[in-house]
């Protein structure tokens, strides 16, 4: 039996009727072509604060202009050979953590005991599995360290003298105090203390009787920013990943611990919405939950990266009193960076276009 044409006759009549032929693609001008996903995207920071040229000095300037330029290029370098972004995210911030410029590892800023105690974190967006320690003085590199926990213990966070003993069980390198020391942080915590009417601890075992007199580089400096160090990845395979470390506050007291541990707050990470690195002062980054807010956004109201950073920043953290930035990257490319100072070190990089570096606020 002949099968009617009328069925077909009639469907090519309704498609002509809406511009369309029966074997026709939409017109490109309908489809919407997403822009395509770099291959890699790289943003870090080192701290932000009070920073202006006239103070800074051109030396000092080029100096961490150089850091943060180093500081891309050992993430790329991972990047580029296919590397995760974890691996990128500990490559980046060990080096920072070892460049006594940064309140990070070495050059960590001195507790009102005379002490460097330290605070990292690591998140994976692929898993969301995070490791983090506080109050750490015997650890050479805290992100690994923060890095053994999320990936040889049960747990997310460990502090103190356990933190301590479960990473020389998990064969991290270890670091006497005379390794975190130097002679300009030290200047900076006797200076502090003296305005405070604090004692003056001794000097750590180790590190030599004080020169004197006092070398230009040593000399005391008025720390306006905050040195925290952090960096977020996306790699080859869209995956994101965010990192953090730092040495606190000058002078700080009873065992304070700041945002860069608390996931959420100043570390942050996951494939369905972002990776944030926080800097700043870490108590208003803590109650506004500042990296997890972003990345919410992000997933939950539809933001474009930027405008979930400023909102964020420029808005609610300004709004409560505080100050500080972050750097964050998403899974499909978008890079940012937001703060309220009027500087803040860092620098960014997407597969195939040029490093961009900033110290002060106007620049690129």
């Amino acid at each position: 039996m002949k099968r009617s044409a009328r069925p077909v006759r009639l469907a090519i009549l309704l498609l002509a009727g809406l511009g369309l032929s029966a074997c026709a693609t939409p017109p490109a001008a309908t489809r919407a072509e997403a822009p395509a996903r770099p291959a890699w995207a790289l943003v870090i920071h080192g701290g932000a604060g009070v920073m202006d040229r006239e103070t800074m000095g051109p030396e000092t300037e080029a100096s961490y202009r150089a850091a943060m330029q180093a500081a891309l290029a050992r993430g790329r370098a991972v990047l580029d050979t296919g590397g995760t972004s974890l691996e990128a995210v500990i490559a980046v911030v060990r080096g920072l953590e070892d460049d006594p410029r940064f309140n990070a590892g070495k050059g960590a800023v001195f507790t009102a005991d005379g002490r460097n105690e330290l605070d990292a974190a690591i998140m994976d967006g692929a898993t969301l599995k995070a490791g983090a320690v506080a109050g750490i003085t015997g650890t050479k590199n805290p992100i690994t360290l923060a890095r053994a926990v999320m990936e040889k213990s049960p747990h997310v966070m460990l502090i103190g003298a356990g933190a301590e003993k479960f990473g020389q069980q998990a064969g991290v390198e270890q670091a006497d105090a005379a390794w975190f020391f130097t002679e300009r942080r030290w200047q900076s915590l006797k200076k502090t203390l003296k305005e405070k009417g604090l004692p003056v601890p001794a000097r750590p075992a180790g590190v030599g009787p004080e020169p004197v007199p006092l070398a230009a580089a040593d000399m005391p400096f008025e720390d306006r920013k905050y040195g925290t160090v952090g960096v977020v990845a996306l790699d080859n395979a869209g995956h994101v990943a965010a990192g953090t470390s730092t040495g606190g506050t000058t002078a700080k007291l009873w065992g304070r611990v700041g945002d860069v541990p608390i996931i959420g707050a100043g570390t942050y990470a996951n494939d369905k919405s972002c990776a944030v690195s926080a800097t700043g002062t870490g108590e208003y980054f803590i109650r506004l939950g500042v990296a997890r807010a972003i990345c919410d956004l992000v997933e939950l109201k539809g933001m474009s990266l930027q405008q979930a950073a400023d909102e964020v920043i420029q808005a609610r953290l300004t709004a409560l009193g505080g100050d500080g930035g972050i750097v964050a990257v998403t899974p499909d490319g978008q890079v940012a960076w937001s703060f309220n100072t009027s500087g803040m070190y860092r620098a960014r990089q997407v597969a195939g276009g040029e490093p961009l570096v900033g110290i002060f606020k106007g620049e690129p």
